[in-house]
């Protein structure tokens, strides 16, 4: 379990640049050639998890929780077999919101813009892996937890429209069109395009 210990106003935050400098140091730990972490220690906050490749899956959820290289909680180890089986070589983990909680009720109140502008930064990198990115939509009804998370999804998706990306959705959508999580999704299951835009105005 991670229960934040605070805002993460209260943090000194390392910047995404830094991080992603960071990330490329070897590493007792792991593999830095397989895996992509940032920063690449365990804190209050996560930017991206994910292993390198040539055509990364990118897989959006609302905020991390406790995976890191070498030990995936189950959400994870279903993201790299979906991913896989969807012709990807790599995925990445990327979220809505980078503070950590295993329970999306511990979540902060109010938006930390300076965590959010770094996370930001962090979405214009992974897309920029691609020449084509997928980005997979999978935060499931958690989005409701904090109405900030709607304005960050808007702002991803200007940065995405300026990338090429395309969304996707995998599994069935809830009745109120929200993108199933990546939990007990089937191996075998498909991608298929997701209509971002038009989900965000329903809601």
């Amino acid at each position: 379990m991670h229960i934040p210990k605070g805002t993460t106003a209260e943090l000194s935050l390392v910047t995404f640049e830094e991080a992603l400098a960071a990330a490329d140091i070897p590493n007792e730990e792991y593999d830095v050639k397989k895996w992509i972490y940032a920063p690449n220690f365990y804190s209050e906050y996560r930017y991206i998890l994910g292993t390198r490749g040539e055509k990364p899956l990118i897989c959006v959820g609302i905020n991390p929780s406790t995976a890191k290289p070498g030990d995936l909680d189950n959400t994870l180890k279903s993201v790299e077999r979906i991913a896989l089986g969807n012709g990807f070589d790599s995925f990445i983990m990327f979220n809505v919101y980078a503070q950590r909680a295993t329970n999306p009720d511990d979540m902060e109140k109010t938006c930390n813009f300076l965590l959010h502008k770094e996370n930001m930064a962090a979405f214009s990198y992974v897309l920029s892996l691609s020449k084509k990115p997928a980005v997979w939509a999978a935060w499931g009804t958690i989005i409701e937890k904090r109405d900030y998370l709607k304005d960050c999804v808007r702002d991803m998706l200007d940065i995405g429209e300026k990338c090429g990306a395309s969304w996707y959705c995998a599994g069935a959508v809830s009745k109120k069109g929200h993108p199933h999580h990546p939990l007990y999704l089937r191996k075998d299951e498909k991608i298929r395009p997701f209509d971002v835009p038009g989900y965000l105005d329903k809601l």
